[in-house]
């Protein structure tokens, strides 16, 4: 049986001998949950704990929640070899091992949700939705270059130094990214980076849930994500890590997850 959440457990992943990285999974609810599942794919220099406000909404409305730390992140393995379709394969490996059938939803966040729509044709979720998430990568930027802006980015972002740059977050929401950026693997990311780029749009009948304005899904771009079927939701004033500075709006704006 599956460690709980107060004792997460690392897999292996074993999608083949090229692609052998443990994936951290916090887990959350009953272990079979009425709803199913629910994957949870967190941000650059973030982690699965990233996600505490809304995983006791998920567990309340009868989730099983998976939260995962991705490659490079919290206490999941580096990769400086790390892509896109790398990490995705990682979090296919992980949640199938973990669950018998396709979880019911898949949320992702800037980076997880680019590595969430390069999984969702193999993890086939039966929602995928995408928070405030770029679906390209240009890649095949200098690798020491940008592994040094990684490397300044996450000295900056200390607890204390979160607590006078983002006023929008709680002192549990500066810990929680604080020590995520301590756990952060910039060697890692810059992987990603320097890597071919790749375009992973949303498909037909996911959901987009946008800051409003957007530095990653522009108006243009939400206006043809629709013309393509897919559910653009926009949060006004809302920042990148929408759930931190608009949590109410973001549940409110998902009620196929949390209800009316």
């Amino acid at each position: 049986m599956p460690r709980r959440a107060d004792d997460p457990q690392i897999l292996d992943d074993d999608v083949d001998d090229d692609v052998r990285m443990r994936l951290h999974v916090a887990e959350h609810g009953p272990a079979t949950g009425t709803r199913g599942a629910a994957v949870l794919l967190h941000g650059m220099m973030g982690s699965g704990a990233s996600w505490w406000r809304l995983v006791p909404l998920l567990v309340a409305r009868g989730y099983r929640v998976l939260a995962l730390d991705l490659p490079g992140h919290g206490l999941s393995d580096r990769d400086p070899g790390l892509t896109v379709e790398r990490a995705a394969d990682a979090v296919v490996s992980t949640v199938t091992r973990l669950v018998d059938e396709p979880p019911s939803v898949a949320i992702g966040h800037s980076f997880g949700g680019l590595v969430l729509a390069a999984a969702a044709p193999a993890l086939r979720p039966g929602l995928a939705v995408y928070v405030d998430a770029p679906s390209t990568t240009r890649g095949g930027r200098d690798r020491r270059e940008v592994l040094a802006l990684y490397e300044q980015d996450r000295a900056r972002r200390t607890a204390a130094r979160l607590r006078s740059t983002r006023p929008h977050y709680t002192a549990r929401d500066c810990l929680v990214e604080g020590v995520a950026a301590e756990r952060f693997d910039p060697a890692t990311a810059a992987a990603v980076s320097s890597a071919p780029g790749g375009s992973w749009p949303p498909t037909a009948g996911s959901v987009v849930v946008r800051a409003d304005p957007s530095d990653y899904v522009s108006d243009e771009q939400a206006a043809a994500l629709e013309h393509r079927g897919v559910r653009v939701r926009s949060i006004p004033g809302a920042a990148h890590s929408v759930w931190f500075s608009h949590p109410r709006e973001l549940v409110a704006s998902l009620p196929e997850v949390f209800g009316g």
